[in-house]
């Protein structure tokens, strides 16, 4: 089992920047894919960026692209979310997950979730 711990989140202005951490419990953080999700308040929770267990691979939903940037230190069994050039859209609850399989879009296709981490973006 893994336990997933957001931090970073808080209030920036727009063009903003913030970095979100992702800190995982366990000695087997590099056999997960993890991936970014966000919920806005009335809306459903949606893809923002996932990566493959080497970090080889990264996905990004085309909102996100060019704006934010996915990392992972598997020694450090910690996944981060730069967010740069921040919008107001961009507000939301960020939540981290691992996944067992593939790195994906889908959110289904993760087991484990934090509990999540506000972001507001001021306009």
């Amino acid at each position: 089992q893994v336990q997933l711990v957001e931090s970073g989140g808080g209030l920036v202005q727009a063009g903003g920047s913030l970095r979100l951490s992702c800190a995982a419990s366990g000695r087997t953080f590099s056999s997960y894919a993890m991936g970014w999700f966000r919920q806005a308040p009335g809306k459903e929770r949606e893809f923002v960026v996932a990566i493959s267990r080497s970090g080889a691979n990264t996905y990004y939903a085309d909102s996100v692209k060019g704006r934010f940037t996915i990392s992972r230190d598997n020694a450090k069994n910690t996944v981060y979310l730069q967010m740069n050039s921040l919008k107001p859209e961009d507000t939301a609850v960020y939540y981290c997950a691992a996944g067992h399989r593939i790195a994906t879009m889908t959110l289904g296709e993760y087991d484990y979730w934090g509990r999540g981490t506000q972001v507001t973006v001021s306009s």
